[in-house]
């Protein structure tokens, strides 16, 4: 054994390569010292007695030795989700640009990515927002229903131009949309609603069988609760034969042989991350889209900006936007479309809130939480969600739960409103925003039919809290039965909407905007109607539809 008197500044690394010895051997002769890299100035250091041979730089080994694993190299991962610098993108032509990176815009990208695995399609996504969290909110164990609503009401912004007719709209501009907050209920449009869309109806209903298979919609998800199970009974006695376990969008299924089950409530970031594991694509991340760029007729690519303020052209055959319903008009607008229809019939629900008190004697252990729906009737036309016990239909990790003599019922009705021209956004040429684009103003009020519906869903829940021996009380400040202020509820659609008239429609059945080849919309906003449904479902049915659309035109001119 040797030993090495330190010089001015050496580390053990730096005496290991002068002396051709591994720094392991080194470090393992030396455990006094802390750290490869410490600077051990004037200290003695002990060396192995056999040095590295010159030639291989390595020790020799004897007969017997188990040879060295070699290192394999590693491609560094930029992200939790491989980003991609918008420079970079700016360098390709895309076969399909996705704008937004919402329920349609993740949808899109999931269908064509699985049905693309195998095939050499250069695909690209751009969110104009950053990154906030790689899941739904409620998947995260430190959320409960209040924190839940105060991050979201921090991450999201008023929506401007909703002031004075759409009070309480406000938008999210992040990876994965708003759907990292919804609440992940996902029922189907009644019949008598779809047929009023370009789609026949049994065709909608089999991209509801996808939507549902790739979002892990459930009826189960309180199966074996007392709380929704006796409750249900009592409806059903009292004439409620159409009540049920309301679906949601959550995967409940137990883990087994090795598979992990981390993302719970379904989100936009669900299908990315089916996309990603099925092949490679581009995303852009704070991109905001500005322009559509067109020729004669023809989407030839999009103008997006980087938060710096540089603009770069990205190139590709198809665009499909799926901006949301407010920000996917205001940018045809801006890029000069033109349309009688565009940005008009601008619709959401009505929306209804009761609180209620009941004795939890009725429901024994296993109470568990609350989790009916009522569905609309044609008569009817809207629908009830029964929730609780506390502000919603889920625990949270850590909550104790101590055993009271009452719990809460939460009410949330859904009323049908019928779109109407009048209601519609429009842009302000006197207001910018930090990239020039000018803001929108939004015209919005309810008709005296839209009135009547309010009225009558007031009546219908009231009536459901008696028969199911619920009784109302004022909550948190509101009144035990209040309408929510216009623009709260996040269902709005209809801005882009598809349809058969050309008079009427912006896009045809598949989305297509009309008079511009290769350019689709896939979000809310083509959503003609939407019933008395939460349509997050609906628009992901349909956007899977507008993507094998998209697949079959690329199939049709060889592109």
């Amino acid at each position: 054994m040797k030993i090495w008197v330190s010089n001015e500044h050496e580390t053990p690394r730096i005496i290991a390569g002068i002396n051709r010895v591994s720094i392991e051997n080194l470090m393992l002769l030396n455990p006094h010292i802390e750290h490869p890299d410490q600077d051990i100035t004037g200290k003695p250091v002990y060396l192995p007695a056999v040095e590295l041979d010159i030639g291989t730089q390595s020790r020799p080994e004897p007969n017997d030795a188990i040879p060295t694993c070699p290192a394999a190299p590693v491609q560094p991962l930029n992200n939790w989700i491989p980003l991609t610098p918008l420079e970079q993108m700016a360098e390709q032509e895309y076969d399909v640009l996705i704008i937004g990176t919402g329920a349609g815009g993740g949808a899109v990208l999931w269908r064509l990515c699985d049905k693309w695995k195998k095939e050499g399609k250069r695909i690209g996504i751009i969110e104009r927002g950053d990154q906030v969290i790689p899941t739904h909110a409620r998947n995260l164990s430190t959320i409960n229903q209040e924190r839940l609503t105060a991050y979201f009401s921090y991450l999201s912004k008023p929506l401007p131009g909703s002031i004075p007719e759409y009070p309480e709209a406000r938008q999210l501009f992040a990876l994965g949309g708003r759907t990292l907050f919804w609440y992940a209920f996902t029922p189907r449009m009644k019949e008598w609603d779809l047929a009023k869309w370009p789609v026949p109806v049994q065709e909608m209903e089999s991209y509801y069988g996808v939507a549902e298979e790739v979002m892990n919609v459930t009826a189960s998800f309180a199966e074996g609760a007392t709380f929704t199970e006796n409750l249900l009974e009592r409806l059903w006695m009292r004439g409620y034969s159409k009540a049920a376990p309301l679906p949601v969008a959550a995967d409940i299924v137990p883990q087994s042989l090795g598979q992990i089950h981390t993302d719970m409530f379904t989100s936009s970031i669900s299908l990315l991350a089916r996309a990603l594991n099925q092949r490679p694509f581009d995303l852009a991340i704070n991109a905001r889209a500005v322009q559509i760029i067109h020729e004669n007729g023809k989407v030839t690519g999009v103008k997006a900006v980087s938060p710096d303020k540089t603009a770069y052209t990205l190139k590709a055959k198809t665009v499909v936007i799926c901006a949301s319903t407010f920000e996917t008009p205001r940018l045809l607008l801006y890029s000069g479309y033109q349309h009688r229809a565009l940005g008009h019939y601008l619709t959401n629900q009505s929306y209804v809130q009761a609180s209620g008190s009941i004795s939890t004697t009725d429901f024994p252990l296993n109470r568990g939480p609350l989790n009916i729906m009522i569905p609309q009737k044609q008569d009817s036309p809207y629908s009830v969600l029964m929730t609780g016990p506390e502000g919603f239909y889920w625990y949270p990790v850590t909550i104790e739960r101590p055993f009271t003599s009452e719990t809460l019922v939460n009410f949330y009705g859904y009323g049908k409103v019928e779109p109407r021209y009048d209601n519609r956004i429009t842009l302000n040429p006197n207001k910018r925003d930090e990239y020039g684009v000018p803001e929108i103003q939004v015209h919005y009020s309810l008709s005296e039919n839209d009135w009547k519906v309010i009225r009558q869903m007031a009546d219908g829940i009231k009536l459901i809290a008696k028969d199911a021996g619920i009784g109302l009380i004022s909550q948190g400040g509101k009144p035990p039965v209040c309408l929510t202020p216009l623009g709260d509820l996040n269902h709005d659609s209809g801005t882009c909407r598809i349809g058969d008239d050309p008079y009427t429609s912006v896009a045809d059945g598949y989305g297509q905007i009309r008079g511009a080849s290769g350019l689709y919309v896939a979000d809310n906003s083509a959503l003609p109607y939407i019933g008395a449904e939460n349509p997050t479902l609906t628009t992901i049915a349909f956007a899977i539809r507008t993507a094998d659309h998209i697949i079959r035109q690329h199939r049709v001119v060889g592109c």
